[in-house]
């Protein structure tokens, strides 16, 4: 076993931006709607018309929840013209001594727990960065971890962007067959009234209490979810942990009923748990032959958003969700809909759990790398 690396504070090997960023606030951002990102504490929060930086940065979040839980990964890289607000540090190694892909992994790896102030609004202030202690083996080295931890990340956004595009597909097929009624023989097929306009004969326009029995998913204590476990458990938006109990024994549709992402659609991706923050949409006997992938596709292009109420509190609730109209094409279009869109989010299915299994690798991978338990130069290029 290879000896560990000296170590440094964070401060002695970087290059602060800090000074040159510049907060807009929302009504600013509006009035200068453009092609550049405009950066928060996680990420890409709008588009302006201007920009501040261009090359490629680490941003480090500065405040918000996440620096606790750490869902998200602490930095991230930002590249080409881009505007950053007053809640993410920007910085780089310093050239001579740290590479950027090293630091990003080692910031990403870092306890920032004694760092971090504040329990309603935690905060990672420039002094305490600063502060933080990285590993510093030799610049060959680090530049040797940059590339095997490359190689993963490089795979992972392979993987998303092949989700997009097969993605893009199903949703593009159901727009051209179900909004824009350009489906198989919809030639001979006549038009008719109904509540949401024109539609083809024989569909309907059917209120979602006919068509799904829509559950809350169910409480379940912090303490009570872990990292291991039988069943993911799917919070507002995201897997939160694992739990040893389910309440959907196959993959379902799911909207979103609590907080600012309340009337968002979205689905499990196995048997799983689903907490009070999510609704369950299970179809109706009458329509048991719904796959998953139409119903979230229906759902995606219903007006689910107009069954949210509340700005201070938003959320969506299963009575007004119940009147929430949705157009409902014939069983055997429905069927031949399902045969194309079915196997595209199989694809997508693999791809995440293969993303999942890299991650898993790569994180599994960063510490030993990054503390010199593994011998780097011994490794094959």
């Amino acid at each position: 076993m290879a000896n560990s690396f000296p170590t440094a504070k964070l401060g002695d090997v970087i290059d602060l931006f800090d000074s040159q960023r510049v907060p807009l606030n929302s009504r600013q951002r509006r009035e200068r709607q453009g092609k550049y990102p405009y950066y928060g504490a996680q990420g890409v929060i709008d588009h302006i018309d201007g920009y501040i930086f261009d090359g490629r940065y680490v941003l480090v979040a500065e405040d918000g929840e996440n620096l606790n839980s750490k869902k998200l990964p602490l930095a991230l890289f930002a590249s080409g013209k881009f505007w950053v607000n007053n809640h993410a540090h920007i910085l780089r190694g310093k050239p001579t001594v740290l590479d950027d892909t090293f630091l990003l992994a080692c910031l990403n790896n870092a306890d920032i727990k004694p760092f971090v102030t504040g329990a309603a609004q935690p905060k990672l202030s420039q002094g305490n960065l600063r502060l933080i202690e990285i590993p510093l083996p030799p610049l060959p080295i680090q530049r040797r971890i940059a590339g095997i931890l490359s190689a993963y990340d490089e795979l992972i956004e392979n993987s998303q962007r092949r989700i997009k595009i097969l993605e893009s597909m199903a949703r593009a097929l159901y727009r051209e067959w179900f909004v824009h009624f350009r489906f198989p023989g919809h030639e001979s097929i006549p038009k008719v009234n109904s509540p949401l306009g024109e539609i083809p004969q024989g569909w309907e326009v059917l209120e979602f209490r006919h068509l799904f029995d829509i559950r809350y998913g169910k409480t379940l204590p912090k303490t009570e979810i872990s990292d291991f476990g039988a069943y993911p458990v799917y919070g507002a938006g995201d897997v939160i942990g694992f739990y040893d109990k389910m309440l959907c024994p196959n993959k379902c549709a799911l909207v979103t009923s609590r907080g600012n992402g309340s009337g968002t659609v979205w689905r499990t991706r196995e048997a799983a748990f689903v907490t009070n923050n999510s609704l369950i949409m299970l179809p109706h006997e009458d329509w048991s032959y719904w796959d998953y992938s139409f119903v979230e596709l229906l759902l995606k292009h219903a007006n689910v958003m107009e069954a949210k109420t509340g700005s201070a509190q938003p959320q969506v609730t299963i009575e007004n969700l119940n009147y929430v109209k949705a157009i409902v094409p014939t069983k055997p279009l429905i069927e031949k809909c399902c045969a194309i869109v079915t196997p595209i989010y199989e694809q997508v299915d693999s791809l995440f759990q293969q993303i999942q299994n890299l991650r898993r690798t790569r994180d599994l991978l960063l510490p030993r790398l990054l503390s010199g338990q593994i011998d780097v130069e011994a490794m094959p290029s």
